[in-house]
């Protein structure tokens, strides 16, 4: 076991069952926070969302919103204007030619307005079960650099740099452990390596200090 491997193995039981913090109840609810967390808490996300998913309870609700309505319903959040384009037309694509499901398939959900491979791997692994990729946010990029998971700092690289390094079915659950490790020790400002299971290990590639 090389020592990336041997880093992962202890994350993984230091957060076991680490999932998304997004709430939600069914995958186009899910879709919908994904998209809604872009440069956006998933805190902030999780106050928004209860009020949006009843006022609107199905994708041809959110297809046929007054898409002023909706971006004031979404504005704090940031970026709102284009988070509400991409949601409505997406849920209107979902609601027409999908019949109200949100589809299973990598290349029909990144098809989507707003949908990119992040929010697809997202929506696949925990609405579907599929390990099609390895969603890669703020937190995975960063981890992945500091630990020397990769050398790379482009997210389409990064991905493809730790689908190689890890068996598939791993990928899913590789985001769910980065950022439960990265919101409690390795934060992007004075991480804690002092008290990190991995501490004496990690190669803190970019940490000063």
């Amino acid at each position: 076991m090389d020592k990336s491997q041997k880093i992962y193995s202890i994350l993984e039981r230091t957060y076991p069952g680490a999932r998304t913090a997004l709430i939600h109840a069914d995958p186009f609810q899910l879709l919908v926070a994904t998209i809604l967390s872009a440069q956006c808490t998933d805190e902030r996300v999780n106050k928004v969302t209860p009020p949006l998913f009843e006022k609107y309870g199905s994708p041809a609700e959110f297809a046929e919103a007054e898409l002023k309505e909706l971006e004031s319903d979404i504005r704090s959040t940031g970026f709102y204007k284009n988070k509400a384009k991409n949601i409505k037309a997406s849920a209107g694509i979902i609601s027409s030619r999908y019949k109200g499901r949100v589809p299973s398939e990598m290349e029909d959900l990144i098809a989507l307005p707003g949908v990119a491979r992040k929010t697809a791997n997202i929506v696949l692994f925990h609405a579907y079960g599929k390990n099609e990729g390895v969603a890669v946010d703020t937190h995975v990029r960063r981890l992945s650099g500091r630990m020397g998971f990769t050398g790379n700092t482009d997210p389409v690289k990064i991905e493809k740099d730790l689908m190689e390094m890890f068996p598939r079915e791993k990928w899913g659950e590789i985001t769910n452990v980065l950022i439960a490790h990265g919101r409690a020790v390795c934060k992007a400002r004075n991480p804690e390596c002092g008290g990190c299971p991995v501490g004496k290990i990690c190669p803190k590639k970019g940490v000063k200090g």
